[in-house]
């Protein structure tokens, strides 16, 4: 371990070594450029909806087209309004809660913040 390199960006190791112009990470097997400044990753991820509104915890936004839910005949229809969203990382990123439905997970850009 050389007290002069950097520590891995991804898994914060002390191993890495250097290869040419490449460091190497030997547990996460991660390799970046000695040169390369890594990104800060603290990064604030804003989540909006389908008009372009900033959508926050505890909002409330209206469905905008039938949803058809994965593995059943149910629809969320167009207008049904959700209430106290909470918002999630991923593909889908609003957990909620709809009156008839159930818990689940909708994706930003079906919603309209009401």
């Amino acid at each position: 371990m050389s007290a002069s390199l950097p520590p891995c960006p991804q898994c914060k190791s002390g191993f890495v070594y250097e290869d040419g112009p490449l460091l190497i990470c030997p547990e996460c097997a991660h390799e970046w450029s000695a040169e390369e400044v890594p990104e800060p990753e603290d990064e604030v991820v804003v989540i909006k909806d389908a008009v372009g509104n900033v959508l926050q915890d505890g909002d409330s936004v209206t469905v905008i087209k039938d949803l058809k839910i994965k593995g059943s005949s149910q629809v969320v229809k167009v207008g049904t309004k959700v209430r106290s969203i909470r918002l999630t990382g991923g593909d889908h990123d609003i957990d909620c809660k709809i009156d008839g439905i159930g818990n689940m997970q909708l994706k930003s850009e079906f919603v309209r913040k009401a």
